[in-house]
């Protein structure tokens, strides 16, 4: 067990606009508080900071609601940066508008080919592979575009179906270690998850498996303590973030950074 999918030297994130509560949703439960979610973000930042990464915090942009969730137009691998192209039209500017901060951070760019379409949110990455969920944000042709890039890398890649009432693949999966996967029994139910060991959520506690594993914490939704109660008992060492404003977008934990390591500069 390596760990490179779950050991970060650095990470990304853009600070929320006073425009997120323009943000794109599938359910309007109620547009969030432009200062709670501010607030929020900052203690995500400072929790993936006290794991040893460098954190590094973009400006916001009033022109792009949804950018605060900077996981869906790019994908980090390899250490190079690879700009996708999200669904939502009003997401798409986005990618330009990102191009210029990756390329200070990043020796390398690649571009998504074709005309198909990749929400970052749709991508699980573990050691050995790249699992592509099939979404209403993630199509078949820009699957097929993201392959080759995948492959150079040295990742087979697993290409899954989403369920339809699921927005994107990690929306209820993410990676707690390899070998180990968390996810909502309704999802470990489609045999998506097929060589990996998985953690189901508890009842009604789907929300729970947006989580992220980064260097030695898995960070977890708060809201959840019977899920919490399970990967405490499974060994991992869980620490616990409210997320309320951005659950309100259909956001979670891994939409708000961009993960990654870079060598160490001597």
């Amino acid at each position: 067990m390596s760990g490179h999918s779950i050991t970060f030297t650095h990470a990304l994130c853009r600070a929320p606009s006073r425009s997120v509560t323009a943000g794109l949703r599938a359910e309007d439960r109620g547009a969030p508080d432009e200062d709670l979610f501010a607030r929020e973000h900052a203690a995500y930042v400072a929790a993936l900071r006290r794991t040893g990464a460098e954190v590094t915090v973009l400006e916001p942009q009033e022109a792009f609601p949804d950018g605060v969730f900077i996981e869906d137009p790019a994908l980090c691998l390899g250490g190079v940066a690879i700009l996708l192209r999200p669904q939502a039209p009003t997401r798409r500017g986005e990618v330009a508008a990102l191009r210029l901060d990756l390329s200070r951070l990043f020796p390398e760019i690649r571009d998504l080919g074709g005309h198909g379409h990749v929400d970052g949110g749709d991508i699980l990455c573990s050691d050995t592979e790249v699992m592509v969920g099939l979404s209403a944000r993630t199509d078949a042709a820009g699957v097929a575009a993201l392959r080759p890039i995948v492959e150079d890398f040295g990742y087979r890649m697993r290409v899954v179906e989403t369920p339809a009432e699921i927005l994107h693949f990690k929306t209820e999966s993410s990676l707690l270690d390899p070998e180990t996967i968390l996810a909502s029994p309704r999802l470990a139910a489609t045999g998506c998850f097929g060589g990996y060991r998985v953690i189901e959520t508890a009842s009604g506690e789907e929300g729970a498996a947006n989580a992220i594993r980064f260097n030695a914490p898995v960070f977890l939704s708060d809201g959840f303590p019977q899920t919490a109660e399970r990967l405490d008992r499974a060994g991992y060492e869980i620490r616990q973030l409210p997320m309320s404003q951005a659950a309100l977008l259909d956001g979670g934990l891994s939409c708000l950074s961009l993960r990654y390591s870079l060598p160490v500069k001597l």
